[in-house]
C-alpha cells in the first residue's frame, strides 16, 4: 500500500475517535460517542444500560490512553494515534480488541432491542452512523459484520473485526 493510502486510512481510523473533530482524541470523546448512542437508542443514562456504557467508554479510554499518550497529557494526537496506537496495535491487535471489548459489549447491549446479545444489522447500522461512518460505509460494514448471515451481529462478530479494522497495514 502506498504510504498516501496508508495516511488516509489512518486519518479515517482517528477521526472515527475524535468524535467532536478537535484534533485530539480525549476522554470527552468518548463521553460523546456513549451520549449519541444512549439518545439514539432512547436509552437513560441513569439505566443499567447507560451506567454500562459509560463505564465501557471509560475503560476504552483508560486503554487507548495508555497505548498511544506518550506525553501524559491526556489528549492524543494523529501524531501519537499514529506512532502508538495503530503501530502497537498492528502487533497485537487482540489487545485492542480486549480494550475496546467493554465499550462494544455495552453498546451491543444498549442496540439489542429485544436482549437476545446481538443487534439487528439496521440497528448495528445506527450504532455506525451515530459515530460517524457513513451511511453507505454504515450498511456494507453492518452487513459484512453479519458473518453468518443470521441478520444479527453478535459480540463474537463484532469485537474481532473492530480490532482488525484498526489493524492497518503500511
Amino acid at each position: 500500500m502506498v504510504s498516501s493510502e496508508y495516511e488516509r486510512r489512518i486519518a479515517a481510523r482517528f477521526a472515527t475517535f475524535d468524535q467532536d473533530g478537535n484534533g485530539y482524541i480525549a476522554r470527552e470523546d468518548f463521553g460523546v460517542a456513549a451520549r449519541a448512542l444512549l439518545a439514539e437508542f432512547r436509552t437513560p443514562a441513569r439505566s443499567d444500560k447507560g451506567q454500562a456504557l459509560y463505564a465501557g467508554a471509560e475503560a476504552f479510554w483508560q486503554g487507548m490512553a495508555g497505548i498511544a499518550d506518550r506525553d501524559g497529557d491526556q489528549r492524543i494526537t494523529r501524531e501519537e494515534f499514529v506512532t502508538g496506537a495503530v503501530k502497537r496495535l498492528r502487533d497485537t491487535p487482540e489487545r485492542f480488541a480486549e480494550i475496546a471489548r467493554p465499550f462494544l459489549h455495552a453498546a451491543l447491549a444498549v442496540a439489542d432491542g429485544d436482549g437476545d446479545g446481538a443487534a439487528t444489522v439496521a440497528d448495528t447500522v445506527r450504532v455506525l452512523r451515530v459515530l460517524g461512518v457513513p451511511e453507505e460505509i454504515a450498511r456494507a460494514t453492518a452487513a459484512a459484520l453479519d458473518a453468518d448471515a443470521d441478520g444479527r451481529v453478535g459480540e463474537d462478530e463484532i469485537v474481532p473485526a473492530f480490532a482488525r479494522y484498526f489493524t492497518v497495514p503500511e
